[in-house]
């Protein structure tokens, strides 16, 4: 019945009211690029982007390695509860993912890279589940910023579904939504660049196999 509670998505009433403002501080830093942590803040012509692909570690340390990338944070993002704590986002009863922030210069990187390597890191057909780790916040998602990231988004993930379907893979359940519609709340410190903090520690990549169609 917990596992059960915790893959299915509540009616925004049914979830916890959370807090008004985050009660535990920030580091300045990022503990391995040379940019801030909390970037409300974006240097002019840089993008933001948002994803979830499963548990915010391993995701995190993924595209802080891009070239291109500026700067990364993990979060929670696509729920309802205000500054949600790590805790009551596993509860399964605040909607949110496991999300990862990213902050880019698009004439290093583009967004469909990035996407390319959404899809090719994590599997986007296991609805609320990534390997082992079963909840809601594991949801595969794409919370776009921009008119032109929507796009990007929505043709992408109709190339690699239809790739998947023609290989008998499964059908995408990737959640693709506007940043606009929900806030992005930053999650405590000992979770930021958890993997630099802690290399042995523990990385969920499940993923298809099969790599973005050229």
């Amino acid at each position: 019945m917990f596992l059960t509670r915790k893959a299915q998505m509540l009616a925004p009433d049914e979830t916890l009211a959370g807090r008004s403002e985050r009660n535990f501080p920030l580091p300045e830093k990022h503990r391995v690029l040379d940019a801030p942590l909390v970037t409300d803040e974006v240097p002019e012509g840089f993008e933001v982007a948002f994803f979830g692909l499963g548990c915010f570690w391993g995701a995190e340390e993924i595209y802080w390695q891009v070239p291109g990338v500026w700067s990364t944070s993990v979060g929670y993002a696509g729920g309802t509860t205000e500054h949600p704590s790590y805790e009551e986002v596993c509860s399964g009863r605040t909607n949110h993912t496991e999300a990862v922030r990213i902050v880019f210069d698009p004439s290093k990187v583009s967004f469909a890279d990035l996407v390319k390597t959404f899809f090719e890191v994590h599997d986007p057909t296991q609805g609320f589940r990534q390997g082992n780790d079963v909840g809601t916040q594991y949801r595969s998602a794409i919370y776009w910023t921009t008119p032109e990231q929507e796009q990007v988004a929505r043709e992408l993930t109709k190339v690699y579904g239809d790739e998947l379907k023609r290989r008998r893979l499964g059908d995408i359940t990737t959640e693709i939504r506007p940043a606009s519609e929900t806030p992005y709340f930053y999650a405590e410190d000992h979770h930021q660049q958890y993997l630099a903090k802690n290399p042995f520690g523990y990385r969920c990549h499940a993923n298809t196999g099969v790599k973005f169609p050229a």
